[in-house]
Order: structure tokens, then sequence, then C-alpha cells
């Protein structure tokens, strides 16, 4: 057994926002859903505080990460399995070119939810 052509990554970062869903239409015709997110990696060992990139990960409708969506919000620490490849931009303040990172999702797993605070009871006097 070979692993050329392998491509699998797994990646563990906070969620920028919460997951855009929009539908395409497939080449081979039909429309699917794809929900789209950025995810914060913190680079170990850090060479600075707050030393992150960024990945943008997408997640097809009928992926075991699709049936996790629900879970998944802003803040949110997940792992996330898939395809990377990369897809450089040229970022739009300094016109210098940047090494952008793409993963498909195949599965994602929610490591921790952002805390939400719950309303304190008014206290009665």
């Amino acid at each position: 057994m070979s692993s050329r052509g392998l491509n699998l990554c797994t990646l563990s970062g906070n969620v920028a926002a919460d997951p855009q869903v929009r539908h395409v239409e497939r080449k081979t015709g039909g429309s699917a859903q794809v929900a789209e997110m950025t995810i914060y990696v913190d680079r170990i060992p850090s060479r600075k505080d707050n030393d992150s990139f960024t990945v943008d990960i997408s997640v097809w409708e009928g992926s075991p990460a699709w049936r996790k969506l629900t879970h998944v919000k802003k803040g949110s620490l997940i792992i996330a399995s898939g395809a990377i490849d990369a897809s450089p931009y040229v970022s739009k303040t300094d016109s210098q070119a940047r090494a952008g990172l793409q993963l498909k999702a195949t599965d994602i797993f929610l490591d921790s939810s952002p805390k939400v605070e719950e309303p304190k009871p008014e206290s009665e006097f």
C-alpha cells in the first residue's frame, strides 16, 4: 500500500465567525450546500504573542462534518480534518503576496464551545 497522493491534514483552531452556508450548482447538475468558515491556528512554538495564521475551511453537505455544524459558533475551538490546498493571494493592505490555506473538511470535532453568559436573576429587595 502506498501513501503517494495522500492529502490529509488535521488542524485545531478557534472559529473566527459563525459558519456561512451557501447553495452552489454542481458541474454534474443539481445543487448542493457548502458551509464556509475561517479558523485561527496558533503557531507552536509561538514566535511572539498572538502569533497565529488563518485557514479557510469548507464543509460540504452530506459529509460527517456537516452534521456537526449546528454546534459550531464563533469562538468555538474545533479540530478539523480533511484535504488541504494552498490558495495564494495578494494582501489588500500592503499588496504583498501571502500564502493562504484552504481545508476541505471531511470531519470536525468540537473541542469546546464559547462560554455563553446566562443573565443573572434580579434580586428582590
